[in-house]
């Protein structure tokens, strides 16, 4: 600063340090637009996304008869993007409500290449219906109050109760998992084993007391099979 006043000085750096100031701010203060509060992942992605548009593709090859949903915010981070109302898979779903496209096309894999399969192996017996508990519901984790938010709230997982076979059997989580079936403990045990080759997380009645009557797949951060 040779050559030049205090004062001069003093007002270089008022200026300098006001610039600074301004490139800083502005988007700190502006409010996140929707896709700011969408993160591209799992769950999350719009249904105008070039993964989703893939995926409903993939579920029409699969030969499923489903509705595309469109894109809904509830509220409280709970969310149903790029979601479906599955209608028939081949085996009808009994309870269901919106799912993502990628929880709908590994559910109807595991349905096809898992579940199908095991129920003659163990019954002799195809599954007529598959008893869920839904996908979507706005709730915390466990629906424990102070949890994270569940990926139901994200319609990103499901919920599987039980099972009426062909021939009129009812195969239940809560009633077979530990009962005194050997055929129905393995074939629950078999179909929760091979379902973690379809999603990132698989839980069931080994996993702790809230599961005790179901088992529950979804698409978020794993893989955890328990």
């Amino acid at each position: 600063m040779q050559g030049k006043s205090p004062i001069a000085t003093k007002w270089v750096l008022v200026l300098l340090f006001a610039l600074a100031a301004c490139v800083g701010s502005g988007p700190s203060d502006r409010q996140p637009s929707r896709s700011d509060q969408t993160p591209v992942t799992a769950g999350r992605l719009p249904s105008n996304s070039p993964q989703t548009r893939q995926c409903i593709s993939q579920l029409r090859r699969m030969g499923a008869s489903f509705e595309p949903l469109p894109d809904r915010w509830f509220g409280g981070g709970c969310t149903a993007l790029s979601s479906v109302k599955l209608l028939d898979i081949g085996t009808p779903l009994a309870h269901m409500t919106a799912i993502t496209c990628p929880m709908a096309t590994n559910l109807i894999a595991w349905s096809r290449d898992v579940a199908q399969p095991a129920a003659r192996r163990y019954f002799g017996a195809n599954i007529r219906q598959i008893e869920t508990m839904g996908s979507y519901s706005c709730r915390p984790v466990n629906g424990q109050a102070g949890n994270g938010l569940s990926e139901h709230g994200r319609a990103n997982a499901i919920d599987i109760g039980g099972f009426t076979l062909a021939d009129g059997r009812r195969v239940t989580v809560l009633n077979g998992w530990n009962g005194k079936d050997d055929r129905v403990r393995q074939f629950l045990r078999d179909i929760h084993k091979g379902a973690c080759r379809n999603f990132q997380i698989v839980l069931g009645p080994d996993a702790n007391h809230w599961h005790a009557d179901h088992l529950h797949f979804d698409m978020g951060k794993g893989p955890y099979c328990r």
